[in-house]
């Protein structure tokens, strides 16, 4: 690869979501069980009360010598504003007005999308100040109730994809402008920015190339991250839309960290690389979080991104590794690796051809692939793992018959992750499955698995759970494909990588 050059498929770099403009398939009546004017109302009531809660849990920032209070305020915050504009998205995509929002091509998907990651920040916010002064917390889940509680009605007011009529996916979304379809016929191109290590790029330190990338791109801004260990802490914010992160593959660029739980950092804000723009896509990257076992709670990967993709990329940590906390995710030939609950969050998200690895964590501690955090029935969130290779990392090898792992333990209520398709070793326990809070959640979650192979798949001594369930027709496990739980087929193509659209690989 040439120094100061990249050249990559214009798949991958000149295509992304895009602002929203009309089109013949918008349908918001089809999409809304009540009038829009209904609907847009309470939404403006959400927002009012997000405007009402803002001051009051602001007034903790400036707390001194509380560490975790002040972080759990700034994740609030955050959290917050993100929220504000989820529900302008919602309540401008209903009306089809043309604004700063954008779209995966289907219009119930998104609303519901939206809707689903407006209430987990709120439920994110309040975990935030577990352990923390009693008065500030009491405080902020008075002020968060009132929005919960109207968002989970807003959810109830938008048809669930499943009940639109289906839409004939084509070469290109209908978001694509025409120029950017003769781009694509065009073999290559540079990367936007450079980052180097050793100085030989247009910058040193991955923050920087960041900070200075545009606001709201419409078209990808590649950032190629040369082989180095880069230890910093990365955030990609709202506005830095459609970056794409490449970098010299697994193992040659990483990004480091070590923040954790135990010194005071919050899972949402201790990770080592978070992205909350739209339309993000890495590749060739590791992200780690070398905090280690007995530092319980250290995040790897937070994203937020939504319409976004981990191509070819670790995911390296111990407890809570990667935090898909929201929005609509792809990752495909991924490593990922940790102890407890290494793959978590609220998200909507697909792992295809990935190797889930588990590893060797505290002396009698459980190891749990997957927790889950669906808070309400109605959100369109869940984890579904196709086509990949689940085993033990090398540190515990040793130690498959003395660790206890398992597929997944619910998080929350409502709890959703599905199987599929998969290689499961011996690492996985007969039950398959293991509580987290007794009995919740066990009569409503939903677990699923299907046509799994190896030692670890068998479903005769799996759990008994009422919300668990072995799936012996393809008609139910379809509804958890690329094409059917992401509708990727609207959005992936533009991104280039490779995916799986249904149940044949």
């Amino acid at each position: 690869m040439q120094p100061f050059k990249l050249i990559i498929s214009l798949l991958l770099l000149l295509t992304a979501p895009s602002y929203v403009s009309s089109n013949s398939d918008y349908l918001p009546s089809e999409c809304l069980k009540v009038p829009t004017s209904t609907f847009v109302s309470s939404l403006q009531t959400a927002i009012g009360f997000i405007r009402d809660a803002t001051p009051i849990i602001s007034q903790f920032a400036n707390t001194l010598g509380d560490f975790r209070l002040q972080n759990a305020v700034l994740d609030c915050l955050d959290l917050l504003d993100f929220s504000v504009d989820e529900l302008d998205w919602t309540a401008s995509a209903s009306q089809n007005i043309n604004g700063k929002y954008y779209s995966s091509g289907d219009l119930s998907s998104d609303l519901r999308t939206w809707l689903s990651a407006a209430l987990t920040n709120q439920e994110t916010c309040m975990e935030g100040f577990e352990g923390t002064n009693g008065i500030a917390k009491g405080m902020v889940e008075g002020s968060l109730q009132q929005i919960s509680s109207l968002v989970k009605e807003l959810l109830k007011m938008v048809h669930p994809v499943s009940s639109l009529k289906s839409k004939k996916s084509s070469q290109f979304p209908y978001w694509f402008k025409r120029e950017d379809r003769k781009l694509l016929l065009v073999n290559g191109t540079e990367a936007d920015a450079i980052v180097a290590a050793d100085g030989t790029g247009n910058y040193t330190s991955i923050m920087d190339a960041v900070l200075a990338a545009p606001d709201y791109r419409m078209k990808r801004y590649v950032i190629y991250i040369k082989r180095g260990v880069y230890k910093e802490y990365v955030e990609i914010k709202k506005k830095k839309w459609n970056l794409m992160m490449i970098g010299d593959g697994i193992d040659a660029t990483i990004i480091s960290g070590n923040r954790n739980y135990i010194d005071g950092w919050s899972p949402f804000r201790g990770a080592t690389f978070a992205v909350s723009a739209v339309g993000f896509i890495a590749r060739d990257i590791t992200f780690e979080n070398t905090a280690g076992p007995e530092k319980h709670q250290a995040v790897a990967v937070r994203s937020d991104s939504d319409l976004s993709v981990f191509f070819r990329c670790a995911i390296r940590g111990y407890q809570d590794s990667l935090y898909t906390h929201a929005m609509r995710q792809f990752f495909r030939e991924c490593k990922i690796s940790g102890t407890v609950d290494f793959i978590f969050g609220h998200g909507t998200v697909v792992f295809q051809n990935c190797e889930i690895l588990a590893k060797r964590g505290l002396p009698d501690q459980k190891n749990a692939i997957t927790a889950h955090g669906r808070i309400d029935p109605d959100e369109p969130s869940g984890f579904s793992l196709q086509f990949c290779n689940i085993t033990a990392d090398s540190d515990l090898l040793p130690y498959v018959n003395s660790t206890r792992t398992y597929l997944g333990r619910p998080w929350k209520i409502y709890s959703r992750t599905i199987f599929m398709q998969n290689y499961i070793s011996n690492i996985v326990r007969p039950e398959g499955w293991l509580e987290m809070n007794g009995s919740l959640g066990l009569d409503t979650l939903y677990y699923a698995e299907y046509m799994n192979y190896g030692e670890g798949a068998g479903v005769s001594s799996r759990v008994k759970w009422p919300g668990y369930h072995v799936l012996n027709s393809s008609s139910e496990a379809i509804n958890f494909t690329v094409a059917q739980f992401l509708l990727g087929d609207l959005w992936l193509p533009s991104t280039g990588v490779q995916y799986t659209a249904g149940l044949a690989a």
